[in-house]
């Protein structure tokens, strides 16, 4: 098995999900006492999301590619990213590394393609779902992606960074979400991306009006993959 360099801590709490999910798959796929192996570079978000607010991004993709070759040099052998939003710096970071990166959006553009489906809704953070980074990713695989209104929007970034960045679960936000997707399902969404690492807190195929695609579980299934 390969080793998996994941950079996370944009947040923790979803940095938590990745390894718990790359395990899990793991022992799935391989039974026994099987685990992923790993090496973890996880920062202080504080001045990560500091930067993202001032839009600092050249100083932020200065910091990823730094971190990334030291995932290299210390013996990764494929990077992930555990952060949609930050995957807009993806080219800086990657200068001058020659392990490959599972890019987030591509990894769940293939998965929503192969089910069939084409004009997603993106529920993520603002940076995500209004700079075009990530959306015209998805467009040139194809899909049609969707947006929330501009309050949804707003509503959508405040609970992330507000809450689900500091493990806070609560349950009107959990309501809140659940009537943006159903508002996306109105405007003609045919299904519903996670496009932040932490919405799966709260959405999932247990109550989202849409077929749900969790880049989190998306992104580990392709490390895996990759790793294997």
């Amino acid at each position: 098995m390969k080793t998996i360099g994941i950079l996370g801590g944009m947040s923790a709490a979803s940095t938590v999900i990745y390894y718990r999910q790359l395990c899990d798959l793991t022992r799935a796929r391989l039974g026994g006492l099987h685990s992923p192996q790993l090496l973890i570079r996880s920062l202080d978000f504080a001045p990560v999301a500091a930067a993202q607010a001032a839009g600092d991004w050249a100083a932020l993709g200065q910091m990823l590619n730094t971190e990334a070759r030291r995932l290299e040099e210390g013996g990764a052998d494929l990077l992930l990213l555990a952060t949609n939003t930050m995957h807009k710096v993806a080219d800086t970071m990657m200068a001058g590394v020659s392990i490959p990166l599972i890019h987030i959006a591509d990894a769940t553009a293939t998965a929503i393609r192969q089910a069939g489906l084409t004009r997603p809704g993106l529920m993520a953070t603002a940076f995500t779902m209004e700079q075009s980074f990530y959306t015209d990713r998805l467009r040139a695989a194809g899909l049609d992606p969707l947006v929330p209104s501009a309050e949804d929007r707003a509503t959508t970034h405040r609970i992330i960074y507000d809450e689900l960045c500091r493990d806070q679960v609560l349950p009107a936000s959990r309501s809140a979400y659940e009537g943006i997707a159903a508002r996306l399902a109105a405007d003609g969404a045919d299904c519903l991306i996670l496009g932040c690492t932490e919405v799966g807190m709260l959405l999932s195929a247990a109550n989202s009006p849409l077929p749900v695609f969790d880049t989190v579980a998306i992104h580990c299934a392709a490390a895996l993959e990759a790793a294997l």
